[in-house]
Parts: C-alpha cells; structure tokens; sequence
C-alpha cells in the first residue's frame, strides 16, 4: 500500500510567498479581504467591565457593534480620544482602558447607538 502525500506549493521563485488557504501570492490574497468584510457582532451594544486576566485591571469592553474591522477601529480611535485613556480592539470588540462605562455610555447614544450596560 503506497501513501500519498500531499504537498503544497510554498514558495516559488516565479510569484514568491503564497497564502495557505486561498493559493495566491500574499499581495493578492483574497481570504484577507474576506476577514476584513466580515460584519461581527449581533447589532446589541453592550457595555460592560472585566479585570480577568489583566492582573486587576479593569478595562471596559464594548461588544455587539455590527460594524467591520476598519469601522470599528475608527470608532475605538474616537472613543479612545474622548475618554483620554488606551484601548484596543480585539476579536471584534473595543477595550478601552479603566472604567469608562458612563462616558461610553453617553458618547455612543450620541452616536446613534443604543448601548446596554451588561454585568455588574
């Protein structure tokens, strides 16, 4: 019984790196693009606190916002401005540093948004 092995083209010296899923070269990778159009989020604004594993650290995280990854990295950018803090964005949520929850609050109704306040 002879096994095959599957192999996949890595590297070439005609077009360079390829990516691993889609088989083109990195410039032109198309499953990038994909990610990026993906809309995360179920369109409920939540806003609530977490410390877990920031050694004590509290950051409020602000989950639910049906918007894509350059959108939401323009919104945390300005969220970030008006609380005067760091912050991040992550699996498609904002971190934004220390207990924000009642600035956020307001400055995403005045957004638009209809925010909720979510855990304790």
């Amino acid at each position: 019984m002879k096994q095959e092995k599957k192999s996949r083209l890595v590297y070439s010296t005609e077009s360079g790196q390829l990516c691993p899923e889609c088989q083109h070269q990195i410039a032109h990778c198309i499953c990038k693009e994909k990610q990026k159009a993906q809309i995360i989020g179920d369109g409920q604004v939540r806003i609530s606190r977490e410390t877990k594993g920031r050694k004590g650290k509290g950051v409020t995280l602000i989950s639910g916002l049906s918007l894509n990854e350059k959108e939401l990295k323009t919104l945390a950018k300005q969220l970030k401005q008006r609380c005067g803090t760091g912050g991040a964005v992550k699996k498609g949520v904002i971190e934004i540093q220390g207990d924000q929850r009642d600035i956020l609050f307001q400055e995403l109704q005045t957004l638009g948004y209809q925010p909720k306040r979510s855990g304790g």
